[in-house]
């Protein structure tokens, strides 16, 4: 089975690590110097020189989402200008950087990465019917769920168009690969907290599928655009993957250990959607209490129950058991990075990989 092992005791419970809340991540490779993340991923950004290339690249999301039809282009630039930190752009970029690169390449692949994470935070807003992401309103809240539904769909058909503009036409076959692997995902929800391998098997498949097989894409992408070889194709491909299997563990430990300044919505809310991440996973298996099951069988759980089952799944060590599987994904992701000549851009990835471990939002 992949990741933290956790020990059995007699009674059946498991052993995790002593408890603790992550807050600085100390750990680094063996030669390597500390990470520079200073500024965040802005910083990262300007110290390897692309941030000129993402502005082109945020230009070109702009233009593209402007439509004929009033509310598509207000839905679609709302929707653009919450994009986020356009990190799956900049992988899309320095992968291309590892390379020979030429930004006219790497252009639209970059772009139909970010069009594809929009199109599926729409649709997955829709279905979660959740009002505010990262602390602004979503699409469906500020229009309606049938103008959301359609600018999910307009911003997939956007996707296809710039990969048909790619240079090479492998970059469709990544990105519509991660297309069905996503969609596979939301409707592959983890429907149990136990037993603990069928719990940590339906979650780590989700993962893969909702969130790392676009940081894959997106990598690959780049690389075929700066000429990469197979090899090379392939090293990228496992970085982004194990990347994003980090990316979205720290997110779900951030749930438990965030505030609603920080992450833009209550700390707990996965809870309050009975939505099952890894943290309480871990916790269930640790622990015999009862309340980490019961908050599951509530539609609606108060506010205090869930502040005390957060307080149990830190003390159990769940959060830190978690964070424990980010930190070993993280150090694959890096390894993967050996293949390439030290150079800025594999500075960056390596830089970008120790953000996403010691992010608090």
């Amino acid at each position: 089975m992949a990741g933290y092992q956790p020990q059995l005791n007699p009674s059946g419970s498991v052993s995790l690590p002593e408890a603790r809340i992550p807050t600085t991540n100390n750990h680094h490779s063996a030669g390597e110097l500390p990470p520079q993340t200073a500024g965040g991923l802005a910083g990262i950004f300007h110290r390897a020189n692309i941030l000129a290339d993402l502005g082109a690249i945020e230009q070109r999301l702009l233009e593209r989402t402007h439509s004929r039809v009033a509310v598509i282009s207000a839905a679609g630039a709302h929707t653009v200008r919450s994009g986020g930190k356009r990190l799956r752009a900049a992988l899309a970029v320095l992968a291309a950087r590892l390379g020979h690169y030429h930004l006219d390449r790497v252009l639209h692949p970059a772009a139909a990465a970010e069009l594809i994470h929009a199109a599926s935070l729409v649709h997955d807003d829709l279905v979660d019917q959740a009002n505010r992401r990262r602390g602004q309103i979503t699409v469906h809240a500020r229009w309606d769920n049938d103008v959301a539904l359609m600018v999910g769909d307009y911003f997939f058909a956007l996707a296809a168009a710039e990969m048909a503009l790619s240079p090479d036409p492998r970059i469709i076959t990544f990105y519509a690969e991660a297309v069905q692997t996503i969609c596979e995902g939301e409707l592959s929800p983890v429907t149990v907290v136990e037993p603990f391998d069928r719990a940590l098997r339906q979650y780590l498949y989700k993962t893969g599928a909702k969130t790392a097989v676009l940081f894959e894409a997106a990598c690959k992408a780049g690389m075929v655009a700066g000429g990469g070889s197979d090899e090379q194709i392939a090293a990228i491909g496992r970085y982004g993957y194990d990347l994003g299997m980090a990316f979205q563990i720290v997110d779900d430990v951030l749930d438990f250990i965030g505030d609603e300044r920080t992450l833009g919505k209550p700390a707990g809310n996965d809870l309050r959607q009975g939505t099952i991440t890894l943290p309480l996973i871990y916790a269930t298996a640790a622990s015999p209490s009862p309340l980490l099951r019961d908050v599951l069988t509530q539609t609606t759980p108060a506010d205090a129950l869930v502040a005390e089952v957060i307080r149990e799944v830190i003390a159990v060590g769940g959060v830190t058991a978690a964070q424990t599987e980010a930190e070993r994904y993280i150090e694959q992701a890096i390894a993967h990075l050996n293949i390439f000549p030290p150079s800025p851009a594999r500075q960056a990835l390596i830089d970008i990989a120790h953000f996403v471990i010691e992010r608090t939002v």
